[in-house]
């Protein structure tokens, strides 16, 4: 058996392992900016939006059961001919608005 031949295949196996494991089996993440469009779009069906904003580093979240990663953001709104801010969370892995409150 050739040595070389052996390292190389040793070697093209951990990378084939580490891609498999990094870009397949890992948990994908939402785009903070998709989230924030999508929230957007939601709130434009009641009204007028005027601003938003969203934190794009994720940051972890434990509410009783719920153990996960969120983006938190703001979405300023005419509502009732005033101006409100409401504040949101989203989770990163689904997208799924978790709360929305006023700020």
């Amino acid at each position: 058996m050739n040595w070389k031949i052996f390292i190389a295949g040793v070697v093209a196996g951990a990378a084939a392992g580490h891609v498999i494991n990094h870009y397949l089996l890992e948990p994908k993440t939402i785009s903070g900016d998709v989230i924030l469009e999508n929230v957007k779009e939601a709130f434009k069906q009641e009204g007028p939006i005027e601003g938003s904003w969203i934190q794009l580093k994720k940051q972890h979240y434990k509410k009783f059961a719920m153990d996960t990663f969120v983006y938190h953001g703001g979405i300023t709104a005419i509502r009732d001919g005033e101006r409100k801010q409401f504040e949101f969370i989203a989770d990163a892995t689904t997208g799924t608005v978790i709360d929305v409150y006023l700020a």
